[in-house]
């Protein structure tokens, strides 16, 4: 094999090294959860049990979180209208950080007849971490507004996470800026980009040694 050939083989192999390392990035753990909620209604008490999933997709500095219902949780004397339900929760974040996020829905689309579970939409809202480190996502307290009257439903049997992020707080994310005589913050996302910076050096070392090479073959012949 040509120098040249050889070199040029070099090169495509570190490039695809570091392409490996910039792919690397921290997985999210998502998982069903069911929650026993709790609820105290106009018309006295109730208690159902519904799976429940939160997902995570990054955007920006932040995460949009979506909350998922399986199952109804509560239900009306009388036929709830359309448009006439509107739902809300909290979604519990703790690890890292101990934060509530709101994150709320659409109401119902469709008319709810009486004594009927009510489906709750998909309830969705921002996280933007302020610490870095692994956090945990829980479902928190439901809230049901319908006809003039609250539904709180709460959490009664200490539901499992069902959500784990490997977050970047702000000062991470803005390359480990610090405010008075605090300690820049990091987690595995700045591993990640300092990673990522190691696989461009490599493409780039890669690039540099075709050049070298080819130009001492260059030498080498004339």
């Amino acid at each position: 094999m040509s120098d040249r050939k050889r070199s040029t083989a070099l090169a495509l192999a570190s490039a695809l090294a570091g392409a490996a390392v910039l792919l690397a990035a921290p997985a999210a753990h998502a998982a069903v959860v069911d929650v026993q909620y709790d609820c105290k209604t106009p018309i006295g008490d109730k208690s159902a049990v519904s799976p429940i999933e939160i997902k995570g997709v990054k955007e920006g500095s932040g995460y949009k979180l979506t909350m998922s219902f399986q199952k109804g949780v509560s239900s009306s004397p009388i036929e709830l209208g359309k448009g006439a339900m509107t739902p809300s929760a909290v979604i519990m974040v703790d690890g890292a950080e101990k934060v509530s996020v709101p994150v709320s829905g659409a109401p119902n689309s469709e008319a709810v007849p009486a004594n009927t579970p009510i489906k709750i939409s998909d309830l969705s809202g921002t996280y933007t971490p302020k610490k870095s480190g692994k956090v945990t996502l829980t479902p928190g307290v439901l809230t049901i507004k319908a006809m003039g009257t609250t539904t709180t439903c709460t959490p009664g049997n200490s539901p499992k996470p069902s959500l784990e992020l490997d977050v970047a707080g702000a000062a991470g994310a803005a390359g480990g800026s610090t405010t008075g005589d605090s300690l820049p913050q990091t987690g595995p996302e700045d591993s990640a980009i300092a990673l990522g910076t190691l696989g461009a050096t490599v493409i780039l070392s890669g690039a540099a040694g075709v050049l070298w090479l080819t130009r001492r073959g260059q030498r080498a012949r004339s």
